[in-house]
């Protein structure tokens, strides 16, 4: 027994078993066996990992966390001038957080931009109420003239839009998404349109078509070339760039019909003069990427512009920041500001100033009658129960009350001091 249980056969396969267990004796082959056959996979090269891997334009990205901030703001101030009186208390606020998108408390969130929001305590429902401070009032009054005064050239920059279509038709659900890039107003529908019905009509509800053409002399065209700062270029990309400068190419406001284009880099280059000439329409020369995409049909761009754009980072430059992919013309910026400004680019710039201010600068409480049945002695006791960040950034004691969703609202701004949201702001800046 002992004979066939150490035989030779039986001692060989033991020690084969052994080897296997201490590590010291491998397989040649085998497809279970990853510490013999490594199968090296190739490098995944797609739009994706190019945007990941691009290099990084630090100013313009800051801006992108500054912008998203602003739109927050303003998304806020929507809601609460669709109140009655102007005012909205915390507690209906804080139901609105997820609709307005901002992934803080609400009450934290106003209190971080004393500038723009002023919290109260209501004189009669003696409740937390949060209204529109005067300085933004006066702003968002002024870009509204702005835009009238400027709505020649609004006008101007939507006929371009038109052009560039394939048959001079844009989808009114696309524009209405551009209106704010473009600087539209919200009811340039019935209030800018009819003026020119000589260029512009609504084919159909759905549809505005152009009926009266630019000149060629009155657009342009180029294509600067801007890298971001470390940008390595490997060798040959200059000269492959200076032979693409050099290929001819349909102009945007040409007819693709007229001398159909076979050739695949000149397509190519088609669609980025179309994409450059879009985005320059823009009024801060910049659109999110997910609102361009409702130009490709129409445009006639059937590629993929993620790609597209990641494959000319000297012309565009995709920034990942502040909640959104955004295309940004690099040659429309410099050190995080726009090269030629323009009045309506002006007006949104001193709105994000206040967001820049943050708790800093608080000067003395705004006098604003908010509830003009109270005479002055109501006016009075109003502003000694307001609640405002002052010079040395504390907050005063705000009374709470029955309600449970009010008191969260109110502990969170209590557990996160002003101060630390001015440290916070600075350090972004």
């Amino acid at each position: 027994m002992a004979s066939i249980i150490f035989g030779p056969g039986n001692m060989h396969a033991l020690s084969m078993r052994l080897r296997i267990l201490t590590g010291s004796w491998t397989f040649q082959y085998g497809p279970f066996i990853c510490g013999i056959q490594r199968r090296w996979k190739k490098p995944v090269d797609s739009a994706r990992t190019r945007l990941e891997g691009r290099t990084r334009d630090h100013r313009l990205d800051k801006l992108m966390v500054q912008l998203r901030n602003l739109r927050l703001a303003l998304a806020v101030r929507e809601l609460i001038s669709q109140q009655r009186n102007g005012y909205a208390s915390l507690q209906l606020l804080s139901k609105w957080r997820h609709e307005v998108g901002s992934n803080i408390e609400i009450g934290v969130f106003l209190k971080k931009y004393p500038h723009i929001f002023q919290i109260y305590v209501h004189p009669v429902k003696r409740n937390h109420c949060c209204k529109i401070t005067q300085k933004m009032t006066n702003l968002i009054a002024e870009e509204e003239a702005v835009i009238r005064e400027n709505e020649t050239n609004i006008v101007q920059r939507l006929k371009k839009l038109l052009m560039i279509s394939t048959n001079g038709t844009l989808n009114m659900h696309a524009l209405w998404l551009v209106r704010r890039e473009l600087g539209l107003p919200d009811d340039y529908r019935s209030s800018m349109l009819p003026k020119y019905p000589h260029d512009l009509y609504l084919e159909s509800p759905d549809t505005l078509t152009l009926k009266k053409w630019l000149a060629e002399s009155e657009t342009k065209y180029a294509f600067p070339i801007n890298f971001p700062t470390g940008f390595k270029i490997e060798k040959g990309f200059r000269e492959k760039l200076k032979n693409w400068q050099r290929l001819p190419y349909t102009k945007p406001y040409e007819k693709n019909d007229l001398h159909p284009i076979h050739n695949v880099e000149r397509i190519e280059k088609r669609i980025v003069g179309i994409l450059h000439e879009l985005v320059s329409l823009m009024v801060e020369k910049m659109i999110p990427l997910e609102r361009l995409l409702h130009f490709r049909r129409v445009f006639a761009m059937e590629v993929n512009l993620r790609e597209l754009l990641l494959k000319y980072p000297g012309i565009f430059y995709i920034s990942t920041k502040g909640s959104a992919q955004t295309v940004v013309l690099r040659e429309s910026y410099s050190k995080g500001c726009l090269v030629e400004a323009n009045p309506v680019y002006n007006v949104r710039r001193k709105m994000l100033d206040l967001i820049l201010s943050g708790c800093r600068n608080v000067g003395e409480l705004e006098s604003a009658a908010w509830f003009p049945e109270y005479d002055q002695g109501s006016c009075h006791e109003l502003q000694n129960n307001i609640c405002l960040v002052d010079t040395a950034n504390t907050i005063l004691e705000l009374e709470t009350d029955s309600d449970s969703t009010e008191r969260s609202v109110l502990r969170s701004m209590e557990e996160l001091p002003s101060q630390h949201f001015c440290d916070s702001q600075e350090k972004s800046e």
